[in-house]
C-alpha cells in the first residue's frame, strides 16, 4: 500500500480522477462486449475491460478511497459506439487520455512507478484495440470512393447548373438525374472492379459505394429543394460539402489513425476547385451560346 499522505489535495484529485476514468472504462468495455455478437471483438473488449478493472484497483490502493462510475459517461460512450461504430468510439476515448497522461506526470514525481504503469497501460490497450475487426471500416475504401466522387462530381455539376438553368426546380431535377445515375454507375464500376480482383465481397463493396454516393447526393441537393434563390442554395450546398468532408475525414482520422488536416484540406480543395471551374465553364458557355436566363 502506498503512503497516501505524500499527496497534496491537487495530486489526490488527479489520482481520484484517474481511478474514476479506469472504472468507467471497465464498465464501458464490459457492456460493449455483452452487446456485440462478434466473438472476436467481444473477447478483445473483455480483455481490455479486465485490464481497466486492474488499473482501477491500482488507483484505489493509492488513494485509499472508493469511487462510483459515471453513468452519463458510460451511457454516452455506449450510444456513440452504436451510432458511429466501435473502433471510432474506443479510439476517441484513447485520444482523450492526453490530458490525463500529463496529470499522471505530476504524480510520477512523487510515485515513480506511475510513469511506467501509465506507459505499459497505453501500449497494451493500443495493441488490443488494433486487433478489433469492424465491418464498416473494412469497407471504408468503398465509402471513400462513393463519397469523394459524389462531392467532386455533384458540387461541380450543381455549380454549372446554377448558372446555366433558370430556377431551383430545374437545378434539382438535373442534379437528381445526374446524381442517381452516377450512383448506379459508381456502384456497378466498384462491383466489376472487385470481381476482376476475385473479391468475394464485391456486391457488398458496391453497395457501400452506391449508398455513400446517394446519401451525399441527397444532402447536396436538399438546399435547392428548400430555397428558391439559386445562388444562396449553391452557397449552402458548398458549405454542406465542406461540412461532410470535415465530418467524414475526422471520423476516418480517429478510427484509422490518419492525418486529418492533410486529408481534409486535399478533399475540400478538390471539391471546391471543381465547383469553381464548373461555374466558370457554365458562365463561358452561356456567353458563347448567347443563352439568356
Amino acid at each position: 500500500m502506498y503512503n497516501v499522505n505524500i499527496m497534496n489535495d491537487k495530486l489526490m484529485a488527479v489520482a481520484l480522477q484517474a481511478q474514476r476514468k479506469e472504472l468507467n472504462e471497465y464498465y464501458i468495455y464490459t457492456k460493449l462486449a455483452d452487446l456485440y455478437k462478434d466473438s472476436h471483438n467481444a473477447e478483445i473488449l473483455r480483455k481490455v475491460g479486465e485490464a481497466e478493472k486492474h488499473h482501477a484497483l491500482f488507483w484505489q490502493k493509492l488513494t485509499g478511497k472508493e469511487v462510483k462510475p459515471s453513468r452519463y459517461t458510460i451511457f454516452k460512450n455506449i450510444l456513440t459506439a452504436r451510432v458511429l461504430g466501435l473502433t471510432f468510439t474506443l479510439k476517441q476515448m484513447e485520444k482523450n487520455e492526453g490530458t490525463a497522461s500529463r496529470n499522471y506526470m505530476e504524480l510520477s514525481k512523487e510515485i515513480p512507478e506511475i510513469a511506467q504503469f501509465s506507459k505499459d497501460e497505453a501500449e497494451h490497450e493500443k495493441e488490443l484495440l488494433n486487433m478489433l475487426d469492424e465491418e464498416r471500416l473494412r469497407y471504408a475504401g468503398s465509402v471513400v470512393l462513393g463519397l469523394n466522387d459524389a462531392l467532386v462530381e455533384l458540387t461541380g455539376a450543381l455549380a454549372g447548373f446554377t448558372l446555366a438553368l433558370g430556377n431551383t426546380k430545374l437545378i434539382t431535377l438535373a442534379g437528381l438525374i445526374t446524381g442517381i445515375s452516377a450512383s448506379f454507375s459508381m456502384a456497378a464500376s466498384e462491383y466489376l472492379s472487385c470481381k476482376a480482383d476475385n473479391d468475394p465481397k464485391a456486391l457488398k463493396s458496391a453497395f457501400y459505394t452506391g449508398f455513400a454516393y446517394i446519401i451525399t447526393v441527397a444532402l447536396l441537393i436538399l438546399p435547392f429543394l428548400l430555397i428558391t434563390e439559386k445562388f444562396i442554395a449553391l452557397a449552402i450546398t458548398l458549405a454542406a460539402a465542406v461540412f461532410i468532408i470535415f465530418i467524414f475525414n475526422y471520423y476516418l482520422a480517429v478510427a484509422k489513425d490518419l492525418n486529418f488536416k492533410k486529408r481534409f484540406a486535399e478533399m475540400a480543395l478538390i471539391s471546391l476547385g471543381v465547383a469553381a471551374l464548373s461555374f466558370g465553364v457554365g458562365y463561358i458557355l452561356q456567353k458563347v451560346l448567347g443563352v439568356e436566363i
